[in-house]
């Protein structure tokens, strides 16, 4: 039995319906991630994999610090440098 539901039904069914639709989705989520937890925990390799994972996880968050906390080169000291290369180029 399937309805449509575009027609008819007010704010208050459509707010059931989404309700019920979340709830379906996180319980069937919640299932596939034990499903997945059990295999892993299964595993003879589980603390091999985890040191990797945090390894992973450590050079993922240098990368992440290096591309947005190291400043980017003075403007000042670009130009400056430019200019010395220029005046090297001409000869003097």
């Amino acid at each position: 039995m399937t309805r449509e539901t575009g027609s008819g039904g007010g704010p208050d069914q459509r707010a059931v319906l989404l309700a019920a639709g979340l709830a379906d989705l996180a319980v069937s989520t919640l299932g596939t991630g034990l499903g997945i937890v059990r295999g892993l925990l299964r595993r003879s390799d589980t603390a091999e994999m985890a040191a990797d994972a945090g390894r992973d996880l450590e050079a993922r968050g240098r990368l992440v610090l290096d591309r947005y906390v190291s400043p980017p080169p003075a403007h000042l000291e670009v130009l400056a440098r430019h200019v010395k290369a220029r005046r090297a180029g001409d000869g003097g």
